[in-house]
């Protein structure tokens, strides 16, 4: 049953078919094919349980905040004032679009919409100051992944509302790697574009006066996640009341910027309206798919397979990420969360491992598969903004950036209170 599942999945993603449609009918199939009971009478009660949790409000309001930001020109002025502070380190320019990306990761929660930001506003950049198209454009593709890792995060959502996990430890537990990947990444491009100073493009300088007026561009976005974050862990209000009131204050700021019209909030809504639909029917059909499988005996072949193996805990644990590695490379980041964290998280908790730290971890993995071909999503949005150039220059500019993954991979392993410090002691 595994290898037909998962042949069936990879299978029906290769025709196109949307991957939340593609859930239900592998739901449907396991009923049909592997189990006698009548397991498609059980859909409507899986379509209501699965989607009727107040948790899930904070999806769209976390959507509706980043859709904010990105459309009420918030985003062009906190690259710029990034750009005047960054510009003096070898390849000035790329760590404006770290830089930016891990800003705006700490409001919008979302990859994708980071990248498709600062590639909007950054690309037009590269071009005219002569900045390497590979590393330039990898940067900003590897940047974006910080939007699930740094809180806010969507998926972080998603994975606490699948494990029951507490989202405010999840969020405490994700910033230090994010922060640090951040740092890392800014290292290695600074690295690379001083053993090859034609990578960084020309060098320019502002003077410290212009640095500290481009100050007032940041404290917005400072405000706005200290406001978000803050509250949750004050416990003035759960992850989705902080997330309306980060909507609010995103609409404050766009409206002192001028960026709000009736043209912005339509867009803003349609948005919003589009992304958490596409969530909410991954989350379902997931949820459906995920219902049949346990009751056919998926989850225990499965466990079966992996003691049959004979290994160790640590063992195990190396399969499971070679697993999710391999995923990545074919399955959209979302989708193959929610197919396998069910399955996935209890035989690893069983093992021993931190419910709190193999997020984090599965995290990594996920932003991994954002930036690694052929269906990582990031790569493809960077591409889209870019206009010209080919997709494999995106692809191979990210490498750098695929190597500090695997070492924050390594780093979780052995120093497991890299993300589980600030849970543990706040």
């Amino acid at each position: 049953m595994i290898f037909a599942v998962t042949a069936s999945l990879l299978g029906l993603l290769a025709l196109s078919i949307p991957v939340g449609i593609v859930l239900f009918l592998l739901g449907i199939g396991v009923d049909q094919f592997f189990t006698p009971f009548p397991l498609l009478r059980g859909l409507g009660q899986v379509v209501w349980s699965s989607s009727n949790s107040s948790t899930l409000i904070a999806i769209p309001f976390f959507v509706l905040l980043g859709e904010i930001l990105v459309r009420g020109g918030i985003a062009a002025k906190t690259y710029e004032a990034l750009d005047k502070w960054f510009s003096w380190l070898p390849g000035g320019l790329i760590h404006a679009n770290i830089g930016t990306a891990t800003m705006f990761s700490a409001t919008s929660g979302s990859s994708v919409a980071t990248a498709a930001t600062v590639a909007t506003v950054a690309m037009p950049q590269a071009e005219k100051l002569g900045y390497d198209p590979k590393l330039f454009s990898g940067a900003i593709a590897a940047g974006g992944t910080l939007g699930i890792m740094i809180p806010p995060s969507i998926n972080l959502i998603v994975y606490g509302f699948l494990t029951e996990t507490s989202i405010p430890r999840l969020f405490l537990a994700g910033l230090v790697p994010g922060l640090v990947m951040a740092v890392a990444f800014m290292l290695v491009t600074a690295a690379l574009c001083k053993v090859k100073p034609s990578l960084g493009g020309q060098s320019r300088s502002f003077t410290w006066s212009e640095r500290f007026v481009s100050l007032k561009h940041l404290l917005p976005i400072l405000v706005l996640f200290f406001v978000v974050i803050g509250s949750i862990y004050a416990g003035w209000a759960t992850p989705t009341e902080s997330a309306a009131v980060g909507v609010a204050i995103a609409l404050l700021i766009a409206g002192f910027n001028k960026g709000v019209s009736n043209e912005m909030i339509k867009l803003c809504l349609l948005g919003t309206v589009r992304i958490t639909a596409m969530i909410m029917l991954v989350i379902i059909g997931a949820y459906f798919l995920n219902f049949t499988l346990t009751a056919a005996g998926m989850g225990r072949e499965l466990k079966e397979l992996l003691v049959g193996l004979n290994l160790s805990p640590m063992g195990t644990l190396l399969v499971v990420i070679a697993l999710y590695i391999v995923l990545g490379f074919f399955i959209e980041t979302l989708s193959l969360m929610v197919a396998t964290i069910p399955i996935i998280v209890p035989i690893m908790v069983g093992m021993g491992f931190d419910k709190v730290w193999f997020g984090i971890l599965l995290i990594v993995l996920i932003e991994m598969a954002l930036i690694t071909p052929p269906v990582g999503l990031n790569l493809y949005v960077v591409q889209g903004a870019r206009k010209n150039g080919r997709l494999s220059e995106v692809m191979l500019g990210t490498i750098p950036f695929v190597l500090v993954m695997v070492a924050m991979i390594v780093g979780l392993i052995f120093l497991p209170d890299l993300a589980l410090f600030l849970p543990e002691y706040l």
